[in-house]
């Protein structure tokens, strides 16, 4: 069988061809290239370029390359453009996978495996996230992904197709240095970007009730979030038509943002000169998210095998190939 990755010359989606090529599965990348690079496609694999919103070229797509399977990864993910932009982030995430799913089913697709996020929580009063904690999303971002998790159970239940959504929590790190991430929106890049300039990395909050009083959180390496999607993918094929699942990808471990910087700091020989500063707390961080892991290991016979130094020396890495001057 062949699996259809949307979104696939994306960060994310470039881990995932690349891990489930290398377990000898039969791959196909979708992707508007509004953020991927084609680059990131390995030769050899069948590439199109084009929306999600384009139901004739998903039909043709889907059609001509024989897909049994869609990994789902294309999507709008930045939390604060999604409160500027709420109706361009519901068409996109929303609107673009209804596309998807009716032009998956009109062509017999078998198997779909969706990109969903720890954002559908909201802001969790608990010490471990699991699946049973209740949804509350609170960001137009967050939304999309909770509708897009009903959605694909429903279409699935319906149209007999074997589904599952993955949470993802804190991606970080790369496999290589030229699948590195590009964008400066979450913290350890962030960070990067704030010592390259000379400048001193930002805490946003320090009096929460965690130990050192920044906000913790789960952070998952890349290439455990692939490793995740190849497990499921292949699981998905032998449950049941129709079936749904929804699981947590994360470690099940908590890093506070203190102790993120002051490893960064180790990992890129900044030392002292990555002390942060303070700042007041962001509308809507929670103090604590740490995923629940357990249900992914039962159904999936999956766990994460990095650990948050190899996170962020990875990543590192990445940034030093784009930034060498920031190399000490």
């Amino acid at each position: 069988m062949t699996w259809l990755i949307t979104g696939g010359a994306g960060f994310i989606g470039a881990h995932v061809v690349r891990t489930m090529l290398a377990a000898g599965e039969s791959v196909a990348v979708y992707d508007d290239l509004s953020t991927g690079d084609a680059g990131r496609v390995p030769e050899g694999v069948p590439f199109v370029k084009g929306s999600v919103l384009d139901g004739e070229l998903l039909r043709h797509t889907l059609s001509d390359l024989r897909i049994s399977g869609v990994v789902h990864l294309a999507a709008k993910k930045q939390v604060a453009e999604s409160v500027e932009r709420p109706l361009y982030y519901y068409r996109e995430n929303v609107h673009g996978l209804q596309t998807l799913l009716g032009a998956a089913a009109g062509t017999g697709v078998q198997h779909f495996l969706f990109s969903s996020s720890a954002a559908v929580y909201g802001m969790p009063d608990v010490n471990l996230v699991t699946e049973d904690t209740p949804c509350a999303p609170i960001n137009p971002y967050g939304e999309t992904k909770l509708a897009g998790e009903w959605m694909v159970r429903a279409a699935g239940a319906a149209h007999g197709m074997t589904t599952a959504s993955l949470r993802y929590f804190n991606v970080a790190g790369a496999a290589d240095e030229q699948l590195a991430d590009t964008g400066v929106f979450n913290l350890i890049p962030m960070v990067f970007e704030k010592l390259t300039a000379g400048a001193a990395p930002v805490i946003f909050g320090d009096d929460y009730d965690t130990e050192d009083g920044t906000c913790v959180r789960d952070f998952i390496h890349v290439e455990d979030i692939a490793s995740a999607h190849l497990a499921a993918a292949r699981a998905l094929t032998s449950r049941a038509p129709g079936s749904a699942l929804t699981v947590n990808i994360g470690r099940g471990e908590g890093v506070s943002v203190r102790e993120m910087i002051e490893l960064i700091g180790e990992v890129t020989g900044y030392g002292a000169d990555a002390a942060p500063v303070s700042a007041a707390r962001r509308a809507g961080d929670p103090a604590r998210v740490v995923a629940a892991a357990d249900r992914i290991r039962t159904e999936f016979g999956w766990s994460a095998r990095h650990d948050a130094r190899a996170m962020v020396e990875s990543a590192w890495a990445g940034w030093c190939l784009r930034h060498p001057e920031a190399r000490r």
